[in-house]
């Protein structure tokens, strides 16, 4: 397929503050990709009814999701900027593919035995059938790119399964949906007690939120691990410290970064004094990203404006694939 016409499809759940490993995880390259590709990128509300079944925040989370999106370099105009719930053609195509799914292999995504452990007391069948909606997000506009990270990988191929089951079936319709990153691998945002990546749900006081306020970014890199520096000249950096150097390389100018990585090699480091660098470096980086987003929440008016907008790109992608979908499957009787 041409690379012009390949569809890129992604989506985030609103269950949480997006931080500072989403945007450099996922929203940099977006924003790149809107420039070459056909972009759809959803907000996934129906998703994250399957373990937040209380609606009463959803509305005000689907709103800071996207004014955060765009707040990051999403342009409305380039790209489908939807809602889930608002293209009803997702819910049909989900339907057909539940019939080519499996209790077996749903049982065993990693997933859904994490999610069903950590929210045992609402095991529903929307947490067990979350793959199969997730493929009807992506092949409901025939996308073939998804940006998607490791966590990811095992429900694309469960979607690369159900494409086959249906084309083999019903005849050709859906392209094959493959991960999709854009440039330079994806980098992985490491949180500020040294222990795995930043998260929208977990480690709040170690992970860095897009709507942090500036005292709130100084408090959590201030309180980032450290140890008494090393004692040899060019000891090898211990995970926590290299994650500290990891952070300075995304949002500080090189001559910086050289001043403490030459200190660190010559024993000489004060780790208080990098962190101060650092929070400011971080707080000038951010700032403009919170600020935009906080000014585009308070305009709803606008939000909803871009969210119709959104909707009509997606349904008109939406039903035109929908068309296909009843001629091949035989469901055309008039």
């Amino acid at each position: 397929m041409d690379k012009q016409k390949q569809i890129v499809m992604s989506g985030i759940r609103p269950t949480g503050y997006l931080h500072l490993g989403n945007y450099f995880g996922a929203l940099r390259n977006y924003v790149k990709m809107q420039e070459v590709y056909p972009c759809f990128f959803m907000v996934a509300d129906l998703h994250s009814l399957t373990t937040h079944p209380d609606t009463s925040f959803l509305k005000e989370n689907v709103h800071r999701v996207l004014a955060e999106h765009i707040a990051c370099g999403l342009n409305p105009d380039l790209v489908a900027l939807y809602c889930q719930s608002h293209v009803p053609e997702t819910a049909e195509l989900y339907l057909y593919l539940n019939m080519l799914a499996y209790k077996g292999e749903l049982e065993k995504t990693v997933t859904f035995k994490d999610k069903a452990r950590l929210h045992s007391e609402n095991v529903n069948a929307g947490l067990l059938t979350y793959p199969v909606l997730q493929t009807a997000d992506i092949i409901l506009h025939r996308a073939s790119l998804v940006p998607v990270g490791k966590d990811q990988e095992q429900h694309l191929e469960m979607a690369r399964n159900f494409v086959q089951r249906f084309n083999h079936r019903y005849g050709q319709v859906f392209p094959e949906p493959q991960a999709f990153n854009f440039g330079n691998e994806l980098v992985k945002v490491p949180s500020l007690d040294g222990t795995g990546k930043m998260s929208k749900s977990e480690n709040n006081l170690a992970t860095l939120y897009l709507a942090d306020c500036d005292d709130t970014i100084r408090k959590k890199v201030m309180k980032a691990k450290t140890d008494a520096g090393p004692t040899a000249p060019n000891t090898p950096r211990p995970d926590y410290i290299e994650n500290l150097f990891l952070l300075m390389q995304l949002v500080s100018d090189s001559a910086t970064i050289q001043l403490f990585e030459e200190a660190y090699r010559s024993c000489t480091i004060r780790y208080g004094d990098m962190k101060k660098q650092l929070a400011e470096d971080m707080i000038r980086f951010m700032a403009p990203i919170r600020d935009k987003a906080s000014q585009l929440q308070k305009d709803k008016s606008y939000l909803e404006k871009i969210m119709k907008q959104g909707a009509e790109k997606a349904g008109a992608s939406a039903a035109a694939t929908m068309e296909i979908v009843r001629n091949a499957m035989g469901l055309n009787y008039y």
